[in-house]
């Protein structure tokens, strides 16, 4: 079986929130997306970003040597295993700088 499918956001996780801009890496988080991937983990970029701005953050990532298997889309296998693409973005972990630890969720 394969590993987890992670969804991470962009502007405030993978880098410093200065949207339209992009600001300075997380180097942090993206090592560790790294390892995740060559361990057999899927990762989906999920960002509001669209059109030149998603580029843009393509290609950041990918001068960070950080690659995805999906972006803004649920991955392969879950679109068949439900019938279509929702607006919802299947994933094990959702990384993302809007995101609020609560009690019963730690």
């Amino acid at each position: 079986m394969k590993g987890k499918i992670i969804a991470v956001d962009f502007d405030g996780t993978l880098c410093k929130d200065c949207y339209p801009k992009i600001g300075d890496a997380n180097e942090r988080l993206i090592d560790q997306l790294k390892e995740w991937r060559r361990s057999g983990d899927r990762l989906i970029l999920w960002t509001c970003r669209q059109g030149e701005r998603l580029e843009e953050a393509l290609h950041f990532c990918l001068s960070k040597g950080l690659s995805f298997d999906a972006v803004n889309e649920n991955l392969p296998e879950i679109i068949e295993r439900y019938g279509s693409d929702s607006r919802k973005i299947f994933a094990d972990v959702y990384l993302d700088d809007r995101c609020e630890r609560i009690g019963w969720m730690s």
